[in-house]
């Protein structure tokens, strides 16, 4: 297992107004390395992008072209890491299939996790082929989308595109002990309802944590999985097992309810987020047109391979290029504190 200590040289510049609101309340900085994956999952919303699913159904629909390179998205986070965003996500797609994943996981500076943490999203369909790199690097977590726990519900969610139930399980179980941290992400669905307790005992059982996600309902995929799942049952069941149990609904984001639950190796954490708890997000988002629809908010940037910087996963007319900026951290940093600044002041 790797320790990362060391810290990387400090920026003399911050974020400032809105942007600086929303690095301090914890917002995510989700950098899609590619919007390319191998399965086609009905809700993914592809960080914005066309979604995967679109793509493999009609091949003339494709996403934007990649416009940034190795260099140019590590210069990006450096600066907004070094300018006081504290939690960065490696997203897709899925990740590990774009060829700038290890050039710029490699990449990524020592740092201690009390200053910003790194974690890579990935279904985990390679990640026993990764893994003697990636424990190399200085990710501090690897989550793995663990959404079914059968191949038969892997083609169901994925639209008949083939999984390897056990190949994904190999790959957390080796991750357990060469990354610091390894979790698993549950979204609540009609698909996997009949599974969800099996890989509840499956997370205890491993000693990974656990965040279970209520669907929201966005463009990208509404009417396409079936109904809701609320996840009141699974919060009674985690509750008769608990040793203790904390909402909360400071930061942005959804508000989640925090369950301490005996594990592996002890005690371990399950987070439920929960839709009836809100959602906590930056600024007012002022005059949006979509704001009476909204059900996101700002509490995610989203960084892609095109080079666009998105506060909105809804409104993709906001998306700033950052690829004239990308190798000058000043002026890219005076860029994202204006345009978030407007977004929030509703003059974007």
């Amino acid at each position: 297992m790797t320790l990362h200590t060391d810290l990387p040289p400090p920026l003399p510049q911050r974020l400032s107004g809105g942007a600086d609101d929303f690095a301090r309340r914890g917002g995510q900085l989700r950098v899609s390395l590619t919007p390319r994956c191998q399965l086609g999952c009905w809700f993914c919303h592809n960080e914005g992008e066309v979604p995967p699913r679109i793509t493999h159904h009609d091949r003339t629909i494709q996403p934007r072209r990649r416009a940034m390179g190795a260099d140019d998205f590590l210069s990006a986070i450096n600066a907004m890491t070094g300018a006081g965003i504290r939690r960065v996500f490696f997203t897709g797609g899925e990740p590990l299939l774009s060829p700038l994943a290890r050039p710029i996981l490699e990449g990524l500076p020592a740092h201690r996790m009390s200053e910003y943490t790194t974690t890579l999203i990935t279904n985990g369909l390679s990640l026993t082929k990764d893994l003697d790199w990636l424990s190399a690097t200085a990710l501090d977590r690897i989550k793995v989308s663990l959404h079914y726990f059968s191949d038969a519900s892997i083609a169901a969610i994925a639209e008949g595109k083939p999984g390897d139930i056990a190949k994904i399980k190999a790959g957390i179980e080796a991750a357990i002990d060469r990354i610091p941290i390894v979790e698993l992400n549950l979204l609540l669905q009609e698909q996997n309802a009949h599974e969800v307790m099996d890989i509840i005992a499956y997370a205890r059982d491993t000693g990974t944590g656990l965040q279970i996600i209520e669907l929201v309902d966005t463009d990208h995929n509404h009417g396409l999985g079936g109904a809701k799942i609320p996840s009141g049952d699974i919060s009674a069941h985690l509750r008769s097992i608990a040793t203790t149990e904390k909402v909360v609904t400071s930061g942005t984001g959804q508000g989640r309810r925090v369950f301490t639950v005996p594990g592996r190796d002890g005690a371990m954490t399950i987070e439920v987020i929960d839709a009836a708890l809100g959602r906590h997000s930056v600024g007012q988002c002022g005059t949006c047109p979509a704001r009476s629809q909204c059900i996101e908010g700002f509490w995610a940037l989203r960084l892609d391979s095109a080079g666009a910087l998105s506060p909105c996963l809804l409104r993709p007319d906001l998306r700033l290029d950052i690829t004239q900026h990308a190798g000058d951290q000043a002026t890219l940093l005076a860029a994202v504190s204006a345009h978030l600044d407007a977004f929030t002041e509703g003059t974007l």
